[in-house]
């Protein structure tokens, strides 16, 4: 065979392959799909998404007016309102209530020094949540923002891809060597205890939050999570934390998280990225572009805010 007939066959098969993993992508949600993969393990292949509100808040918490409030007529938390930055986005800027998904006690065990920082966070829930800038939202967090993911399972690793941020990991269930340096999405290394997926994640950086509440890390996180089967479509997720320079104990996440069973499922591009780029460098633009909107009710009125030296760059780290 000539090597021009080879190359050829080569793009061809590559594209038979391409049009196949398409396919399979998009009937991952049929019940055609086979229980167990040719390993005899469960097949986690397929688009997931979790139903509950722990981006907001990992601990029970009740619904509040915005994620940004000040006082209203009384300084107690149940009469707070919007803060301006919210205010003419109504009910939609609201936080709805939740349970909690942190489990035994229902608290997050910080030390005295990470739990003022933690309310500092919150009160700063604008300047310093890294999804606001569409940072990588980091784990165990990516599992449980309102969007979905997708599992593509082999033998030897596991593969999720999720919509946010374009964000995705590998989980190794063979031997790799460790990243050079910290990262936001960490370093994933997998083992199977019967049909349970443990996953082990260490070298993260301190970057990413846990949810829109503050909760916070530093780079001493070690998570480890596991993925039971429930049903065929349904699984059961707990992440397990540890890090001894923010929490005096590690503590646990649990949650179900359910298959997406529409027959055409797909992930579709949210290209947050573009979209948070008026929001991160607008304030060093020569001309200020967006300044002014006017509605019926709320005329809203923007100054940009340049932070002085070093300040500047550290708002991009936060």
């Amino acid at each position: 065979m000539s090597r021009r007939s080879l190359i050829a066959a080569i793009l061809a098969t590559a594209v038979i392959t391409a049009i196949v993993s398409v396919s399979v992508t998009r009937i991952t949600g049929q019940s055609s799909r086979p229980a167990r993969s040719s390993d005899g393990k469960p097949n986690f292949s397929g688009v997931w998404q979790v139903a509950n509100e722990a981006n907001w808040d990992l601990q029970a918490h009740e619904a509040r007016a915005g994620a940004v409030t000040q006082h209203g007529v009384y300084p107690y938390a149940y009469a707070d309102v919007p803060a301006a930055p919210v205010l003419a986005l109504g009910a939609a800027a609201g936080v709805p209530g939740s349970i909690g998904v942190v489990q035994g006690d229902k608290q997050i065990p910080y030390t005295a020094a990470a739990a003022m920082r933690k309310a500092d966070n919150a009160a700063h829930w604008i300047d310093r949540d890294p999804e606001l800038k569409c940072y990588l939202p980091g784990i165990p967090r990516a599992t449980y923002m309102p969007y979905p993911f997708q599992i593509v399972q082999s033998g030897s690793k596991i593969q999720m891809i999720y919509t946010f941020a374009n964000a995705a990991r590998t989980i190794h269930l063979d031997n790799v060597v460790g990243p050079p340096d910290d990262t936001w999405m960490g370093h994933s290394v997998g083992r199977w205890e019967g049909d349970t997926l443990v996953v082990d994640v260490t070298h993260f950086n301190d970057k990413t939050w846990f949810d829109r509440s503050g909760n916070f890390h530093s780079d001493a996180l070690h998570v480890v999570e596991r993925f039971t089967p429930i049903s065929a479509d349904a699984l059961r997720y707990e992440a397990t934390i540890e890090d001894p320079k923010v929490f005096s104990r590690p503590w646990t996440i649990a949650m179900p998280i359910y298959r997406r069973l529409e027959p055409d499922i797909q992930l579709l591009d949210y290209p947050c990225i573009d979209f948070t780029e008026e929001f991160m460098y607008g304030h060093l633009r020569k001309q200020q572009l967006v300044k002014h909107w006017e509605g019926d009710t709320i005329v809203v009125d923007i100054r940009r805010k340049v932070p002085p030296g070093e300040q500047l760059f550290d708002w991009y780290g936060k």
